[in-house]
């Protein structure tokens, strides 16, 4: 378990939402050094998908793309460094094209996506980033050309459906309102199921790690709610399984009570061989088998269900 739990709760969290979607690549390795991106992600077309389900999300992963998610505000160092990996990863493209000798196309290359808690004023200005309102929402700042550089400042996204599963990587009271929306979720939903049960799983795993800083416990903090949820969801659906089986369980008694006194009345209740047909009579509709047991004598009970 990595010593960073936001890392490790980012990563795992975006490969379950994008899995269904395509190719997923956790700690992503680049050519030139020892650099890891954090998920690599490839799609894999489906008329099955719906990407409309991720929202902002979805819209981002309809190419490859690379994905760097950041708790705290990412300084200058953070973004080059993300910047490198993406270069690094054009340079691994353009010498695979050469090997396999088709051309590179510069509109193919993957898209760097900078997810951060929250970006500054001054990273904005001196990266000359700006926003596209006209195709993004508000908190997509997008670097100048040629990098394919998107700068997601959490923080500034709406507070909308389509923003929620991005807003989940939010920190504060931004996280927290995602988690409450997420909890709101129907309960139909899969997306829910699977994020409420990741989040359980995940926060199981890092509780009693040692040596948790404020930012880990305030993660595991904003967390709880969803984790609180997912364990009250499965004792709520343990005990309504264990009902139904109690009724069902009371139901055949009922019915096996039933066939047990009509025979009896008939045919005396110490008849060992006539009791060994009641199974196979309770295999019939109850109508049917009360119509047999009041109809045929003992013989053709024997005769028909003893076997």
């Amino acid at each position: 378990m990595t010593r960073q739990p936001h890392d490790q709760f980012a990563k795992l969290y975006l490969e379950e939402l994008l899995t269904p979607f395509g190719k997923v690549e956790i700690s992503k390795e680049v050519s030139d050094e020892a650099r890891f991106i954090d998920v690599m992600f490839s799609p894999i077309p489906s008329p099955d998908q719906d990407l409309e389900s991720l929202g902002v999300l979805g819209k981002i992963i309809t190419d490859d793309s690379l994905l760097e998610a950041f708790r705290n505000p990412p300084d200058m160092l953070d973004i080059l460094n993300c910047i490198h990996k993406l270069l690094s990863e054009y340079r691994k493209l353009q010498r695979k094209a050469k090997r396999d000798n088709i051309p590179l196309v510069v509109e193919s290359l993957p898209c760097l996506w900078i997810l951060a808690t929250s970006v500054s004023a001054s990273q904005i200005e001196i990266f000359e980033a700006k926003l596209d309102l006209d195709n993004w929402l508000p908190g997509v700042y997008w670097l100048t050309q040629p990098f394919k550089t998107a700068l997601v400042s959490i923080n500034q996204l709406p507070v909308t459906d389509e923003t929620l599963w991005l807003r989940v990587l939010g920190r504060g009271t931004v996280q927290q309102q995602a988690i409450n929306e997420l909890i709101t979720l129907p309960r139909e939903n899969k997306l829910r199921q699977n994020v409420l049960q990741l989040i359980s799983s995940w926060r199981i795993a890092v509780i009693d790690q040692e040596n948790l800083n404020e930012d880990d416990q305030e993660l595991i903090m904003n967390l709880s709610p969803a984790y609180l949820k997912d364990r009250a969801q499965a004792v709520e659906e343990g005990v309504q399984q264990g009902l139904q089986q109690g009724v069902q369980q009371g139901v055949q008694q009922g019915q096996r009570l039933v066939v047990e006194s009509l025979l009896a009345d008939k045919f005396g209740s110490e008849d060992v061989e006539l009791s060994r047909v009641i199974d196979a009579l309770l295999q019939l509709p109850p109508r049917e088998y009360t119509r047999l047991c009041l109809q045929l004598s003992r013989d053709e009970l024997l005769v028909r269900f003893g076997s």
